[in-house]
């Protein structure tokens, strides 16, 4: 019972954000695309330069301890795309921690990184399981699960690297938006 919420909270989360992400794009694009000033866009991005490294913490930490919620409470087994993804999110986390501690502006390019090549991986991954892209490098190693695995789809189209794609999106705004404030 408590996993199935878990599991709801986090695709729900996922859905919510993906939402949230759209509206920010929309606004952008009436911004800076065609000149239409609002303020609801303003105030979002004033918002999300203030509390940058809470709201990064808040993403990164969700991902990490969602991805470790799969993998060692469900049990599934994380594959070598997984993986590599886990490596670019897993240490956002501590370095959102440290730099709201010792108030480190330099955490904005190491997440910008981090999250871009991590956010490449997770759509190309994603892409795999929907068939965009062939299953190519992404053999089953030792007791890995292969890339193309679905271990749950929620909104039909929301599976673990979706959403993986959607927190590395979302500190990739962050990230512009504070690269933006300077």
């Amino acid at each position: 019972m408590v996993r199935e919420v878990i599991v709801s909270f986090l695709e729900l989360l996922t859905l919510v954000s993906s939402i949230a992400l759209g509206l920010l794009v929309f606004l952008f694009i009436l911004k800076f695309v065609f000149g239409i000033k609002t303020r609801l866009y303003d105030g979002i991005v004033h918002f999300l330069q203030d509390n940058y490294l809470v709201l990064g913490f808040i993403v990164s930490l969700t991902a990490m301890l969602g991805s470790l919620f799969y993998s060692d409470v469900m049990g599934y087994d994380p594959c070598r795309l997984c993986w590599y993804q886990r490596i670019f999110m897993y240490p956002q986390a501590f370095l959102f921690l440290i730099s709201m501690k010792v108030k480190n502006k330099a955490i904005v390019v190491n997440s910008l990184v981090l999250s871009v090549i991590g956010g490449l991986i997770a759509l190309y991954h994603y892409m795999m399981q929907v068939g965009v892209v062939p299953e190519g490098g992404c053999d089953v190693v030792g007791y890995s699960a292969s890339c193309s695995d679905y271990f749950s789809v929620s909104y039909g189209f929301i599976t673990i690297p979706m959403m993986a794609f959607i927190a590395f999106l979302i500190l990739i705004f962050l990230g512009y938006g504070k690269v933006r404030e300077r």
